[in-house]
């Protein structure tokens, strides 16, 4: 299944280049919802949340009751994931706060779990160079992508792997880093990074995968509508 990304920086849906690099910028809020209209699933990302340097609050309001989104980006306490969840998300998503320099706060994701239910919970895991990155992909933690999917399974009902080596290249995932973590957990998963053609998408979905697209959808590379 195809699950097209919104990136919520400055009050604008953007896409970036290695979650650095501006590539995309439109100020059309309304347009892009027109056109995911119909989707059973819509990532909604706040990046200046997962940085801590803002929020969009008031753009994740306004979508939400619009889109079936799930919301994350700067979900660091019971109380955010509420609040996002009342907004109107069907999910949230948890990443970086999943995460110690040391390994997982298994802690917050039990409380998590017994907060709201496996079921509304999605892990984020991102990986770079084969390891966990958090803070907006500046800061690694000493696990393998696997590892950390592993740990977390008996907590959230999905994982969220992004590639972030192949992050708003357009050329294309890694395959093999996903067929890993396939095999790794029972739970639903999702994959980001890199995803560009109708040929990707229908390889994940014949793995039980689905995919997030964004940069590919804003570039006209790929018509989502086709899909």
């Amino acid at each position: 299944m195809l699950i097209p990304s919104i990136d919520l920086q400055g009050g604008r849906i953007v896409q970036l280049v290695q979650g650095e690099r501006l590539a995309v910028e439109s100020s059309d809020i309304d347009g892009w919802i027109d056109r995911f209209r119909g989707r059973s699933k819509v990532q909604l990302i706040d990046l200046d949340a997962a940085r801590q340097e803002g929020s969009n609050d008031a753009l994740i309001r306004r979508i939400c009751p619009q889109l079936p989104c799930r919301v994350g980006g700067g979900i660091r306490s019971l109380e955010r994931a509420r609040q996002v969840l009342e907004a109107g998300a069907t999910h949230v998503i948890v990443g970086s706060a999943l995460f110690r320099r040391d390994g997982i706060n298994l802690e917050f994701a039990r409380q998590l779990r017994e907060a709201f239910g496996e079921d509304r919970l999605i892990a984020a895991v991102d990986g770079r160079g084969g390891r966990v990155v958090v803070n907006g992909w500046r800061s690694t933690v000493g696990l393998t992508p696997v590892d950390a999917v592993r740990q977390l399974e008996p907590f959230f009902g999905e994982f969220l792997y992004t590639h972030v080596d192949r992050e708003g290249l357009m050329q294309g995932t890694d395959m093999e880093a996903i067929t890993a973590l396939r095999a790794a957990t029972t739970r639903r998963l999702t994959a980001a990074g890199g995803i560009t053609t109708a040929d990707e998408i229908h390889r994940l979905d014949a793995l039980g995968v689905d995919a997030v697209v964004g940069m590919a959808i804003y570039t006209g590379r790929l018509d989502d509508r086709m899909l």
